[in-house]
């Protein structure tokens, strides 16, 4: 004797048809990740540390997802063997000098495979091929990096500080000339007389070449100036009429090659 309802019944019905649509569309949605209703290609590389990759990790081809990682296996204590599973869509884009990186999907995203982009005179890749690849950058190596940086950055701080305490204090050359007035003062005396001084060499100078013993030597000088400015006004002179001279040799020859070919065109025409 059935004891159970039609109302039971229904949502048992109701239940394993959606368990199945459920099932599914797991199914799809999975195979569409692992790309197994697309056609694929194999694609192999060696990476001495692979630093978090995992089997079903995404492969990216110019920022596009391309293809999972199928599997990895430590071959020896220096290698480990990344097979790809990629589409078959893209294969004629990727070449024989690709290389395979390891990036991050994101700031703290999951490890990623990243193919870059090969030369344009290399082969397309074949199935199964063996490409190079890039070790990636450890972030523990960044990190006792940035460790470094920062020690160095905090000792660098407290000499400044130890700096900057002395000069307030007036000890030291640079704290005496900003705390002591005197050595202030003196100095800008110094300029002040420096400035005289250069003056009343520029009067002397001015009084010495109008005194008539040294008159001569001034203008001795300055035919000297002058004869050098001149040597080097007829030097450019002569270098651009050998210019000249070339550009008309070459002119020449045009124009002689272009006659022989008038000639020789003309003999043709005759003949013909």
């Amino acid at each position: 004797m059935d004891t159970h309802t039609q109302k039971f019944k229904v949502r048992l019905g109701l239940f394993i048809a959606g368990g199945l649509a459920f099932f599914v569309i797991a199914i799809f949605l999975i195979g569409k990740q692992k790309n197994l209703f697309n056609p694929v290609f194999k694609l192999t590389t060696t990476f001495y540390n692979i630093s978090g990759l995992q089997v079903g990790n995404n492969i990216r081809f110019s920022g596009i997802n391309v293809g999972n990682v199928d599997n990895i296996d430590i071959i020896n204590d220096s290698t480990v063997r990344v097979d790809m599973l990629i589409k078959k869509s893209v294969q004629h884009f990727i070449k024989a000098d690709c290389e395979a990186g390891i990036g991050s999907a994101g700031i703290i995203g999951d490890r990623v495979l990243i193919i870059t982009q090969g030369s344009n005179d290399a082969h397309l890749v074949k199935d199964g091929q063996q490409i190079a690849s890039k070790e990636p950058v450890e972030t523990d190596a960044i990190m006792a990096s940035l460790k470094v940086t920062a020690d160095n950055a905090a000792i660098i701080s407290g000499q400044l500080a130890e700096i900057m305490i002395k000069v307030n204090s007036g000890n030291g050359t640079l704290g005496r000339l900003i705390q002591d007035s005197t050595i202030a003062e003196n100095i800008n005396q110094t300029i002040v007389n420096l400035k005289k001084s250069s003056k009343g060499l520029d009067e002397n100078m001015n009084a010495a070449k109008k005194n008539f013993l040294l008159k001569g030597y001034f203008k001795k000088k300055e035919k000297a100036a002058e004869k050098v400015k001149d040597d080097a006004i007829e030097k450019k002179a002569e270098e651009q009429k050998v210019i000249q001279k070339e550009e008309k040799a070459v002119q020449k020859v045009k124009d002689d090659a272009e006659d022989k070919k008038a000639e020789e065109q003309k003999v043709i025409d005759e003949k013909k």
